[in-house]
C-alpha cells in the first residue's frame, strides 16, 4: 500500500494469515484488526490516530505489527487510549521494531496471553504532567508475555504489570518516568538485564511471589532503585543499585534471597521496615552509601552467612586471615548516627576516642536501638570492579 490509500478496507478484505505491507509515508487512520494477519512497514511508515481513540486496536489472535511508527492516540484515561490496544482474547500478538510516539498509553495489553513486545521505542506525551500520562506498556491479567529489548521513556510508568504471570522482562531501558517498572499482584516473573534510571523509582515490586530479579542496573533514581514490598519466595541477585536516594526499599518481605548485589553510593543503601525478616542476605557489597541501613524494627535483624556481606564502613579486623571480620558489624550504631549528624566526625573514625565511644555503645544497650547485625562480615568486596561502576555513573549524561 501507498500513502493516501485507505487502510481499513484493505484490512477488512484481507484473508487470515495475509501480510499487508505499507510503503513509507503518512497514513491517518484508527485501525481495527479483527483477523490474524501481519501489518508490516517498509521504511518505517507512520500511522497517526489523529489524536482520538486508539490508533490501532487488535481483537484477533496471531496478529503481528512490525516496522511502523504508531502515534497520536486520543487523550482519554477513562477509555485507556493507546497507540496499540491488544484487546481480551487477542492471544499471541507480536509487536516488534516499532516506534510508538505521542500516545497516551503506548501499548495496552489486556487478558491476552503469550504476547511478544520486542525492540520497540516508546515515548509518551512528555509535556503532560506525570499523572496525566499513560504507561509505556500496560499488562493486565495476562500470562506468558515476553517484553524484550524495548526503550521506554517520558511516560507515567514505563512498564505497568498487574495480575500478569509467567512473563519475562529482559534487556529493556526504562527512564524519565514515574516508575521504570511497577509490578502489582504478579507471580513467577523473570526480570533480567534491564536498566532503570533517571526515574522517580526504578523497579517497584508489590504483592509479588516467586520473582527472580537478576543482573539489572537501577541507578540515578530520585527515590528508590529497587522496591520490594509485600514480597515472598523471591531471589534478588547480581544487581547493581547505585546513586539512588534509597538503593533498596524493603517493606514486609519474607523468605527472599538477596545475594551478589552491589549497593553503591546511595543516600540510604537499604531502607528496611515492616517486619521484613526470615530473609537470606549474603554475599552483597554495601559501599559508599551515606547511610548503609535505615532500619525500623523492634529487634535486631541478623544478616550474613556462608559468604558474608562486605560493608565499606566496617572498622573491624581479621586476625586469623580467613577474610572474615573478627568482630560483628552493626549498622546504625551510636557512632554511625553521630557521624550522619556531624559529617566532619568521619575524619576521626579510626581514632581511639571514637573506637572507645563505639565500645561504650556496645556495652551499654540503653544507648543503642535495634539494628542490622552481621557476626562475621566479609573483609573485601565480592565485586572488586565496583569502582568502574562509580565511574560509569559519573560519566553518564543522565546521572543526577
Amino acid at each position: 500500500m501507498r500513502p493516501g490509500d485507505a487502510l481499513q478496507p484493505v484490512i477488512d478484505r484481507a484473508a487470515a494469515g495475509d501480510v499487508i505491507e505499507l510503503q513509507r509515508g503518512l497514513y491517518t487512520a484508527n485501525l481495527l484488526i479483527a483477523k490474524p494477519l501481519t501489518l508490516r512497514g517498509i521504511g518505517k511508515p507512520t500511522i497517526s490516530g489523529g489524536l482520538q481513540g486508539d490508533t490501532i486496536r487488535v481483537t484477533a489472535t496471531d496478529v503481528t505489527i512490525e516496522g511502523l511508527i504508531v502515534r497520536d492516540s486520543g487523550d482519554s484515561l477513562k477509555d485507556q487510549n493507546a497507540g496499540i490496544y491488544i484487546r481480551p482474547g487477542a492471544h499471541r500478538a507480536v509487536i516488534r521494531h516499532n516506534d510508538l510516539a505521542y500516545n497516551l498509553f503506548g501499548l495496552w495489553i489486556e487478558k491476552a496471553d503469550d504476547v511478544r513486545v520486542e525492540h520497540n521505542l516508546i515515548t509518551g506525551k512528555r509535556e503532560y504532567g506525570s499523572s496525566q500520562r499513560g504507561n509505556g506498556v500496560q499488562l493486565y491479567n495476562t500470562q506468558g508475555a515476553r517484553i524484550i529489548g524495548n526503550h521506554i521513556s517520558f511516560v507515567r510508568d514505563a512498564l505497568y504489570v498487574d495480575v500478569s504471570h509467567d512473563a519475562i522482562f529482559r534487556g529493556n531501558r526504562l527512564h524519565h518516568s514515574r516508575y521504570g517498572t511497577h509490578y502489582m499482584n504478579s507471580y513467577r516473573n523473570l526480570w533480567e538485564d534491564n536498566d532503570t534510571y533517571a526515574n522517580r523509582g526504578g523497579l517497584a515490586l508489590m504483592e509479588v511471589r516467586d520473582q527472580v530479579v537478576r543482573n539489572n542496573r537501577a541507578w540515578g533514581n530520585t527515590d528508590h532503585g529497587i522496591m520490594l514490598r509485600t514480597l515472598q519466595d523471591s531471589v534478588i541477585e547480581n544487581n547493581v543499585v547505585m546513586g539512588n536516594a534509597r538503593g533498596f526499599f524493603i517493606y514486609d518481605v519474607e523468605y527472599a534471597t538477596l545475594r551478589g548485589n552491589l549497593v553503591l553510593d546511595n543516600d540510604v543503601g537499604v531502607h528496611l521496615s515492616a517486619g521484613s525478616t526470615r530473609n537470606r542476605v549474603d554475599g552483597n557489597d554495601f559501599i559508599g552509601n551515606r547511610e548503609q541501613v535505615k532500619y525500623v524494627g523492634s529487634r535486631d535483624e541478623r544478616w550474613g552467612g556462608e559468604h558474608g556481606n562486605h560493608w565499606g564502613n566496617y572498622l573491624g579486623w581479621d586476625r586469623n586471615g580467613d577474610a572474615r571480620g573478627d568482630v560483628p558489624y552493626e549498622a546504625n550504631d551510636m557512632v554511625d548516627r553521630l557521624s550522619w549528624q556531624h559529617p566532619m566526625m568521619k575524619l576521626l573514625l579510626a581514632s581511639p576516642a571514637v573506637q572507645a565511644l563505639r565500645l561504650v555503645g556496645q556495652q551499654f544497650p540503653v544507648l543503642r536501638v535495634p539494628s542490622v547485625i552481621e557476626a562475621r562480615p566479609r573483609m573485601q568486596p565480592v565485586q572488586p570492579q565496583w569502582p568502574a561502576w562509580r565511574q560509569k555513573l559519573k560519566d553518564h549524561p543522565d546521572a543526577r
